[in-house]
């Protein structure tokens, strides 16, 4: 199992950020619960609305917004696991992700370009392909700070011919002896990365259930939307065993309040509808509560995500997990 270290334990062994109290994350949690009555979450998703409709929820299939009880996200913190482990070809790779504990690391992703310098200060800018991929995720299976590895740049060669995003999960799975973090992934092959997933233990799915080799990531839409895609991450993922990061993208002053207290509530209420969906599916799965939300720059129409906000989100977002009992996947250093 690989080893890290614990935040704000200490002033030698981390920093700790406080920037709301209880009271404060209380109050977000009950804005967040309002949000989900009024005006609720769109889900694009039939199969996830029909979830919903079992479960209790208010459903409107035609407007596709459900509205989700209290009682249903209490549940559903109750059954989502505070420690899971994400397992790399053998234990000595094994990553664990914990509500409050040990802070661990990934590389960013996912790239469109590399830079192929031809000699000092002298490059050129070139789509990303898949000995790309191959290539980064043997740089980070080498780096011994880099935990798990992420799908930092993408197979732009194998765009628009039907099998990316599984090239995307086979080349990683065959470059790293880490754990596989596939943060973009397609609802409707999610299978395959589970073949492949059982192919590294020869076929044997009870054993690739007990040690997944790969965990998948899916973003909500901006504001409070599921779309069919993440819908369908979140609920295969639950079946099949994988853990799933439901990572939020809400962009302050873009796609959610400008104040960072709202754009938090924005943000918590699609992450919590993602991950009551996945316990309403199999309750006990593995989830994250993920974030890259961040500011939205005016002036040049994007997300930067080296932004101070975005560090200031971060370490709230990990305070909201914490609040619920979650490990937390956040952007930023």
């Amino acid at each position: 199992m690989v080893e890290h270290y614990f935040p704000g334990r200490s002033p030698l062994e981390g920093v700790q950020l406080e920037l709301f109290s209880e009271d404060d994350l209380r109050a977000m949690h009950y804005a967040t619960m309002q949000v989900f009555l009024n005006p609720g979450i769109q889900v694009s998703d039939q199969e996830a609305r029909n979830l919903f409709r079992e479960a209790g929820c208010e459903v409107d299939d035609k407007a596709q917004v459900v509205k989700i009880p209290e009682f249903l996200v209490n549940r559903a913190l109750r059954d989502a696991p505070s420690r899971f482990v994400l397992c790399g070809n053998d234990k000595s790779k094994d990553v664990a992700q914990e509500h409050k504990g040990k802070v661990n690391w990934t590389c960013f992703g996912t790239g469109v370009k590399m830079c192929n310098y031809e000699s000092h200060g002298v490059y050129k800018t070139v789509d990303s392909v898949e000995q790309d991929v191959a290539d980064t995720a043997k740089v980070c299976d080498w780096a011994e700070n880099i935990d798990y590895f992420s799908l930092s740049v993408s197979a732009r060669d194998w765009a628009g011919k039907g099998a990316q995003d599984v090239h995307e999960t086979f080349t990683p799975m065959t470059s790293t002896s880490k754990h596989f973090h596939h943060i973009d992934p397609v609802g409707e092959d999610v299978e395959y990365y589970w073949d492949l997933c059982k192919a590294f233990y020869g076929g044997d799915e009870e054993e690739a259930r007990k040690r997944p080799r790969v965990s998948i990531l899916l973003c909500p839409t901006s504001p409070l939307e599921l779309s069919v895609n993440a819908c369908q991450v979140i609920i295969k993922g639950a079946r099949l065993g994988i853990p799933v990061n439901v990572l939020s993208m809400a962009m302050s002053g873009g796609s959610s309040p400008v104040f960072r207290a709202g754009t938090l509530v924005t943000h918590n209420a699609e992450v919590l509808a993602g991950i009551v969906l996945a316990q309403l599916t199999v309750p006990g799965a593995a989830v994250w509560y993920g974030s890259s939300t961040t500011t939205f720059d005016l002036k040049r129409g994007t997300a930067p995500v080296g932004a101070p906000e975005l560090g200031l989100i971060s370490a709230a977002v990990g305070k909201l997990a914490q609040y619920y009992g979650l490990p937390s996947f956040v952007a930023g250093t």
